[in-house]
């Protein structure tokens, strides 16, 4: 199913070399205030075509509004945004239904749907799909922003390069908006460049994490028991082609820390009641409990290489050497960043309508 959320709901369309890409938007509150420059900012961070960083596709993604919007504001109704395929190449795919890439979803997409299925570009699993997630978020975050909502996604890893410092939510949103790999540190942007560059010089491709924060989350937003914050989150996440792990707080470190050292104390601060830490990430039994969610996404390194792989011709069942051609980018993770904002902004906005908090 192409479609995600209860209140508010994203249905994706199109493929990646079809005629276009977008999605459907239902639940938006009538009358809200939506501006169509403010979604195209966001595709724009999204879009490729970016220097050696990115693949050198070139699509302007420019956002058309198709219904849903009058004036400037939500009508109620169905609102759906698309953008149009442009640049497209589909010359080299024919050849992976009969041969198909390593780590990517040729082969079961073959089977499953019997060679019917748009295989041009990966169709509805590229990662050009993600345009409609980033219309549907871009939405939700200006209706979540007269809430007093925030959201910030920022690149913390590309292979082995990390950043190790934390940089203050108001300061990392200037920064990362401004960074080529969406980084907050200028220092450590420019390493993670210098490592996207090494891997595509090499022929091959880089993956890294991605961290996002939500801040100005009222208390007690999430709807347990499968509806609780990490579940929906997490459901959404692991939707964004090449999403391999997802982490809460302090995700899979807990596992060696005791309880004295896990558990956020409460405090008061400035009258209210905080705690001293956060490694629940802000969720508590699937509610928010005040304090900023933080969640870790971890993304594989692009499938798409220049270097020989080998796979196997699934008509003849023969080994086969198989060199990709084409354009694709040695590193996803610095366009995924504002997918990862977006989506969680849908995410935030379903689940504050869920519990009346919107």
């Amino acid at each position: 199913m192409n479609e995600f959320g209860t209140r508010y709901r994203i249905g994706i369309f199109g493929t990646s070399h079809g005629p276009c890409v977008g999605a459907k938007i239902e639940g938006c509150p009538a009358g809200s205030r939506i501006s169509e420059a403010l979604i195209q900012a966001e595709l724009d961070r999204r879009s490729p075509g970016k220097g050696a960083i990115s693949t050198p596709r070139m699509e302007r993604d420019k956002l058309e509004i198709i219904s849903g919007l009058r004036k400037g504001k939500a009508t109620g109704g169905p609102i759906v945004g698309l953008v149009r395929n442009v640049d497209t190449d589909s010359s080299a795919y024919d050849a992976f239904l009969r041969v198909p890439r390593p780590g990517h979803a040729d082969y079961p997409a073959t089977v499953k749907y019997g060679g019917h299925h748009d295989h041009r570009g990966g169709g509805q699993f590229s990662g050009r799909m993600t345009a409609g997630l980033v219309i549907g978020g871009a939405i939700a975050r200006q209706v979540l922003e007269k809430k007093g909502v925030s959201l910030l996604a920022q690149t913390v890893q590309i292979g082995k390069v990390v950043l190790k410092k934390d940089v203050p939510f108001s300061i990392a949103d200037k920064f990362v908006r401004a960074s080529a790999v969406g980084c907050a540190d200028r220092a450590t942007a420019e390493q993670m460049k210098e490592e996207i560059a090494k891997a595509h010089e090499e022929r091959d491709s880089v993956g890294g994490v991605i961290k996002c924060s939500v801040i100005g989350l009222p208390v007690g937003v999430g709807e347990p028991f499968f509806g609780s914050i990490e579940s929906l989150l997490s459901a959404m996440m692991f939707s964004i082609p090449g999403v391999k792990g997802v982490e809460f707080g302090s995700g899979f470190k807990c596992a060696s820390m005791r309880g004295s050292a896990h558990n956020d104390q409460y405090i008061i601060r400035n009258g209210k009641t905080v705690t001293k830490t956060n490694n629940a990430g802000g969720i508590l039994g699937g509610l928010s409990n005040g304090m900023p969610v933080e969640f870790r996404i971890a993304f594989k390194p692009t499938s798409s290489i220049a270097r020989p792989q080998m796979s196997v011709d699934i008509v003849d069942r023969k080994p086969v050497e198989l060199e990709i051609k084409g354009r694709h980018d040695p590193c996803i993770v610095p366009r995924a960043v504002p997918v990862v904002e977006n989506s969680a902004a849908a995410v935030i906005l379903d689940l504050m309508l869920q519990g009346g908090f919107a």
